[in-house]
């Protein structure tokens, strides 16, 4: 049987790493673009869209998905019949949004974490993701604006997740991942105060 503690340690110190891969700016680079410098200067996909084209911008977007349901799937598969199996999984899909978040690559700086939190929800909770589309789909008809999409996306997931999937790790892991992701867009929240936020047709986000 693999050695869970072994793991505890391992699996998620990967998850960070492979979170903190800068999808957006290394395509970006492919380009000859630096997102960093254009647009709202965000590396997410929805900066790459607008900066460099939509192609690109989808590209980026599956790259960050991948970095959080690669290593949540992996150490699920892993640890499968493991008593540690929900706590490492838990740690490690907390640990790739951060890594994305606060990449070692960018000074602990990056991306708000929307696309790699979908893929660790993906790989935990499938049914929870459907759900916190469903609402983002609805925000952006409504307002147009995707930090409002993805903010509320982010409240929406954890309590449904407590519904289908329950279980205490992943429910901890389910909202503090949406708090790190409301807190990458103080910003956002600052301007949608203001009534400054721009819509995701316009330069922002």
């Amino acid at each position: 049987m693999t050695d869970s503690n072994s793991l505890l340690y391992i699996i998620p110190v990967v998850g960070y790493l492979l979170g903190t891969i800068p999808a957006g700016l290394l395509v970006g680079f492919s380009r000859g673009i630096d997102v960093r410098t254009a647009g709202s200067g965000n590396i997410g996909a929805t900066n790459v869209a607008r900066v460099v084209g939509r192609k690109w911008g989808i590209i980026t977007l599956i790259a960050d998905m991948l970095k959080g349901f690669l290593p949540v799937i992996a150490a699920r598969l892993l640890l499968s019949g493991s008593t540690d199996a929900a706590l490492i999984v838990a740690i490690t899909g907390f640990a790739a949004v951060c890594g994305h978040c606060f990449s070692i690559f960018l000074k602990f700086r990056g991306g708000k974490g929307v696309a790699t939190a979908v893929g660790v929800f993906l790989a935990a909770c499938p049914w929870s993701v459907l759900a916190g589309f469903v609402v983002f789909f609805l925000a952006i008809r409504k307002w147009k604006i995707v930090s409002v999409a993805s903010l509320l996306s982010a409240l929406v997931i954890p309590p449904v997740i407590h519904i289908i999937c329950p279980g205490a790790e992943t429910e901890i892991m389910a909202w503090g991942i949406s708090a790190v992701i409301w807190l990458k867009h103080k910003d956002n929240i600052k301007r949608l105060m203001q009534g400054t936020e721009a819509s995701f047709r316009e330069k922002g986000q």
